[in-house]
């Protein structure tokens, strides 16, 4: 089956970087890419005509949430409610638990994939909450995801994540970290068993990716062991780190090292290795002790994920994505966050990075795309996702330009990421198939998954109270934006 997506602008890829190609096509056979240009001489079975919109690579999601929103909970709370929103230590020793039922886990990921396809994510990593987990993902929530993302046809990579112990809050409000002895061990087995499974699953669409949690929630012989067992099995590493202050002391006080210290120390670091947000480093603002924790990620090619949108609601911002380039790390994007919105991540990480650097050159629109598709695919192995051109595999949205917001079109890329949002991405195509069009998934009901939706996470809020430590009732735990007349 040959197709051919015709629309005013194609961001096509000459080798080296993106290039703009007016009234272009792409033309792809099955999954793969044969031809892009502004006239294909060969015969076509199928044409499509995206018609004013811009079909350009899909997101590469390295952060992607796999489940359903709780940053909304976190998002505005005071400094005095924060700790109130991890789980203590006393519901630690009391036994942690699953909150939802085994179907409600299966659920999450059907609506955050959903999600993700409307947000015009072609690549996802997921990341799920452990705040109202028993404690990390289990195998069969995976697996149900991995059925989801198939059957959607979006591309995954990804296994049951796994941790040693658990972030907690003692009774004094301070935090710590409380370890079950052989819980992250058997976690990374479940892991490697779940890869060997499902590996290549769905024409190739599902891959495996190892995903311990949080570096201080790893003993260092996980560590170690996740590194070996990524060498055999040829995949990707995401692993949280540099991302709080209180992981930056606790890692220092137990190694004498910073984070990316400590895992360079391990031989943990490298081109397979992704770290999502790593903006607490030595070498930055948000680090005074002397050390150049960025000289350490350049040289072991390891990529830093930035989430600029989650980061900037706490009020911080990596420090700054121009530096990181100009020192040549390798950065991808992820969202971790509802909206998964990428329009609205490239415009915040260029407003934080421009801020920091006074200048606009590093921290374009252009900078910050290049780093989404060809940062995200790098840090894969993959030189087939994250650009349309001969041979690369068929994963592209068209993003409409025809609503009065986005004002007059200038620069295509400019345009798009200065005035619109994720829906305005009206087509996404993965691995040749169409997997949405005109903002509909074939076998979706949108409202019926809202629905759900809400649901499940109304469920997931209650489970909040009996984990805070000081057991304040829901109306104090929960502060509305203004007050509340019944």
């Amino acid at each position: 089956m040959i197709t051919k997506l015709k629309a005013s602008y194609v961001i096509g890829y000459d080798g080296t970087d993106h290039v703009i190609i007016p009234d272009g096509e792409v033309v792809y056979e099955n999954d793969t890419i044969i031809y892009v240009g502004k006239h294909y001489e060969g015969a076509v079975d199928k044409t499509e005509d995206a018609g004013n919109a811009v079909v350009m690579p899909g997101f590469i999601d390295l952060n992607a949430l796999g489940d359903i929103d709780h940053d909304i909970l976190h998002t505005e709370a005071y400094s005095n409610m924060r700790n109130s929103l991890n789980p203590s230590e006393e519901y630690f020793e009391k036994g942690t638990h699953e909150v939802m039922t085994a179907e409600e886990e299966a659920f999450k990921s059907l609506y955050a994939y959903t999600q993700l396809i409307m947000h015009g994510v072609t690549t996802a990593m997921p990341i799920t909450s452990t705040y109202y987990k028993k404690w990390a993902d289990t195998y069969e929530e995976e697996e149900a995801g991995v059925h989801h993302a198939g059957k959607l046809g979006l591309r995954l990579y990804t296994s049951p994540s796994y941790q040693c112990g658990f972030n907690v809050v003692r009774p004094d409000g301070t935090m710590t970290v409380r370890y079950k002895e052989g819980w992250g061990e058997e976690g990374l087995e479940r892991a490697v068993k779940f890869i060997r499974k499902y590996d290549g699953a769905y024409d190739g669409l599902i891959r495996g990716a190892l995903l311990p949690e949080r570096i201080e929630t790893q003993t260092e012989e996980n560590l170690i062991h996740t590194m070996e067992y990524a060498k055999e099995l040829g995949c990707p590493i995401k692993l949280h780190a540099a991302q709080g202050q209180f992981e930056y002391r606790f890692i220092k006080e137990k190694t004498g090292k910073s984070p990316v210290e400590y895992l360079d120390s391990l031989g943990f670091l490298g081109k397979n290795v992704g770290i999502p947000h790593c903006y607490i480093v030595k070498g930055t603002r948000w680090v005074k002790d002397e050390g150049d924790d960025l000289a350490i990620l350049a040289r072991t090619g390891t990529t830093a994920i930035f989430c600029p949108i989650i980061i900037g609601r706490s009020g911080h911002y990596q420090d700054s994505f121009a530096s990181y380039q100009a020192r040549n790390i390798n950065v991808a994007i992820g969202t971790d966050t509802f909206p998964p919105d990428f329009f609205q991540n490239i415009r915040t990480a260029s407003m934080f990075s421009q801020a920091v650097e006074d200048k606009v050159e590093g921290s374009t629109f252009a900078d910050i795309y290049r780093a989404v598709t060809l940062g995200g695919s790098a840090y894969l192995g993959r030189d087939d996702l994250g650009r349309l051109c001969k041979g690369a595999k068929a994963d592209m949205i068209a993003v409409d330009l025809e609503d009065f917001h986005m004002g007059a079109i200038d620069d295509p890329i400019r345009t798009i990421f200065m005035c619109g949002s994720g829906r305005d991405v009206k087509m996404s195509v993965i691995n040749g198939r169409t997997v949405m069009k005109d903002r509909q998934i074939e076998g979706i009901d949108l409202e019926e998954l809202k629905a759900k939706g809400q649901k499940y996470y109304d469920k997931m809020k209650l489970g909040y109270l009996e984990r805070d430590y000081r057991h304040l009732p829901e109306e104090e735990l929960f502060r509305p934006s203004y007050r509340i007349v019944r």
